[in-house]
C-alpha cells in the first residue's frame, strides 16, 4: 500500500536488451527467457526476464536512490511479481520513504503495467 502522496523519489532503470541472455549465464536455461516460440506458446509476447533479475533491479533502484549503494542498509526486500519484464523495457521504480519502510512498486509506463507490486523494504539508517 503506498501514500496517498507524490513519491519521494523515482528511479528509473532500462533493462538492457541483452539482459535476459547474460542472465542465462548463471545456469537457468529456461527456453522462456530466450526462445521467442516457447515464450509465445505460453502466453508472452516474447521472451521475459528471469524473476530474481528483475528483484535485483529492483534492489539496484533501491541502492543508487536511496542508500549510496551501501548493501548492509537494506535489511529486508519483498513484494510480488505482478506482470512480465520484458528485455529492453525501462523499470520506473516509485520509492515512498515513512522511517525505516520504503514502499515501492515498480512499473514500466510504456505498457501501463506495474510488474513488482505490493513492493516494501526496510532499511537501516546511514
Amino acid at each position: 500500500m503506498v501514500p496517498e502522496r507524490q513519491p519521494d523519489l523515482t528511479c528509473d532503470l532500462q533493462v538492457s536488451t541483452r539482459s535476459a541472455l547474460i542472465y542465462r549465464l548463471m545456469g537457468d536455461v529456461n527456453p522462456l527467457h530466450i526462445d521467442p516460440v516457447a515464450a509465445r506458446k505460453v502466453g508472452f509476447k516474447g521472451p521475459i526476464l528471469h524473476g530474481l533479475a528483475t528483484y535485483g533491479f529492483v534492489g539496484h533502484a533501491l541502492l543508487k536512490s536511496l542508500l549510496d549503494y551501501d548493501a548492509s542498509r537494506l535489511l529486508e526486500l519483498d513484494g510480488r511479481f505482478s506482470s512480465p519484464v520484458y528485455p529492453g523495457d525501462r523499470l520506473q521504480t516509485d520509492l515512498w520513504v515513512d522511517g525505516d519502510i520504503v514502499s515501492l512498486p515498480v512499473s514500466v509506463p510504456e505498457r501501463d503495467a506495474v510488474v513488482f507490486a505490493n513492493g516494501r523494504a526496510r532499511i537501516r539508517a546511514a
